[in-house]
């Protein structure tokens, strides 16, 4: 009769062996889903810098900034410079200036995207420690 009790324990071990193995499991994909999103979002954050950084690119070329190397090269004129060489100056100085600020967030956004920002690291980890203690209870 004790055969029988161990056997059915046995099997009760087993099975809610399994169960736990199963609901570990689920929940770690879980927390893979919640870690995954939260990398698309912080890439999204990266995209946004890119576009700002590269609308501000386009803007240097613009309209906009047309007034500013307008007003550099009338600070120039004053001092008795060429007039023609003055409004190559300020467009020169005006550019670089830009250029730079560009740069900057072009700069971010692309440090956002790197592939290793993208890691899972606490779901590989919790995957670590559970395959321990699968393996420990085995």
């Amino acid at each position: 009769m004790s055969q029988v009790n161990q056997d059915s324990s046995l099997s009760t071990l087993l099975s809610g062996l399994v169960s736990d193995i199963s609901g570990l499991f689920r929940k770690e994909i879980q927390l893979a889903k919640a870690e995954t999103s939260e990398k698309v979002g912080e890439m999204m954050g990266g995209a946004v810098s890119l576009l700002i950084g590269g609308v501000l690119a386009l803007g240097a070329l613009g309209v906009l900034l047309s007034a500013i190397v307008t007003l550099v090269a009338s600070m120039f004129v004053a001092q008795g410079m060429d007039p023609t060489l003055s409004n190559a100056l300020a467009a020169g100085i005006v550019t670089i200036v830009v250029g730079i600020i560009a740069w900057m967030f072009i700069s971010k956004g692309l440090n956002t995207l790197k592939a290793s920002n993208l890691n899972l690291n606490r779901t590989t980890t919790s995957l670590g420690r559970d395959a321990d203690m699968v393996k420990e209870r085995l």
